[in-house]
C-alpha cells in the first residue's frame, strides 16, 4: 500500500472508530450489552402464569442478582432505547418522514417508559417483597410487570413498523434492517398476544423477537452514528 492510499484507508478507519463513539452508537451498544449481562447474571422466564408463591420462591435467595438483572434489562435498556429512537426519529424528521418518525419515537418512547416502570416494580418485588414473603403481593407485583410486558410489546412492535416506514421514505437504514424491523413486528405481536391471552405458547415468541430487537435497536444505533446524524 502506497502513502497515498494509506492515509485515505487510515481516515476511514478513524472515521468509523469514531462514528462507534457517537451517541446513537454508544446507546445501540450499551442496549445490547446490558440485555446480555442482564441474560447472563440470572436466567429470564416468558412464564405468564407463575403463582405468588413460585415467585417467591424463585427469588429467594437471588435477590442481589435478581435486582442487577432488573436495573440492567428494563432499567438502562430502556434508556438507551429511547436515546436510540429519538436519534433516529430527529434523522428522520430532518428527511421529511413527518408521521412515521412522530409514531416511531412516540411509539419507541412509550416502551421506555414502561420499561422502567417495570424496573422500579422489578426492584421493589425483589427488594421488598421476597424478603418478606409476602405471596400475595408477589403474585400482584408479578401479574402487574406480565401486564406492562404485553404493553410494551405492542408499543414495540408499532415502533418497529414505523421505524421501518421511515428507512423506506428515506434509506436512512440498511435493507437488512428493514427487514429485521418486519420480522421483529410479527414475532413481539405474537409474543404481546400470549402474554395478553396469558398463553406460555405464544410468550415464547419473546425469545425469537429479543435478538431482532437487539439487532434492530443496535444496528440502528451504529447506522446513525457512523453515518454522523
Amino acid at each position: 500500500m502506497t502513502a497515498q492510499t494509506a492515509a485515505p484507508a487510515r481516515a476511514a478507519g478513524s472515521s468509523r472508530r469514531r462514528g462507534l463513539l457517537t451517541v446513537p452508537a454508544v446507546a445501540g451498544l450499551a442496549y445490547t450489552a446490558s440485555w446480555l449481562a442482564g441474560l447472563a447474571i440470572a436466567p429470564s422466564s416468558t412464564s405468564v402464569r407463575s403463582t405468588g408463591a413460585a415467585v417467591v420462591a424463585g427469588f429467594a435467595g437471588h435477590e442481589g442478582a435478581a435486582v442487577t438483572q432488573v436495573v440492567l434489562t428494563e432499567g438502562i435498556a430502556s434508556l438507551a432505547l429511547a436515546v436510540v429512537v429519538i436519534c433516529l426519529g430527529r434523522a428522520g424528521l430532518r428527511a421529511g418522514a413527518n408521521a412515521a418518525a412522530r409514531l416511531m419515537i412516540g411509539a419507541g418512547a412509550a416502551a421506555a417508559t414502561v420499561g422502567l416502570v417495570q424496573c422500579v416494580l422489578g426492584v421493589y418485588l425483589t427488594v421488598s417483597v421476597v424478603p418478606a414473603d409476602h405471596a400475595s403481593t408477589a403474585a400482584a407485583v408479578s401479574d402487574a410487570v406480565n401486564q406492562l410486558d404485553r404493553v410494551k410489546m405492542f408499543l414495540l412492535a408499532v415502533m418497529a413498523v414505523a421505524g421501518t416506514a421511515l428507512a423506506r421514505q428515506t434509506g436512512l437504514l440498511p435493507r437488512w434492517l428493514r427487514w429485521t424491523g418486519v420480522a421483529l413486528a410479527v414475532a413481539i405481536t405474537a409474543s404481546g398476544i400470549g402474554y395478553a391471552l396469558l398463553n406460555n405458547t405464544f410468550a415464547l415468541a419473546a425469545w425469537l423477537s429479543l435478538p431482532l430487537l437487539l439487532a434492530w435497536v443496535t444496528g440502528a444505533g451504529i447506522v446513525l452514528g457512523r453515518a454522523g446524524r
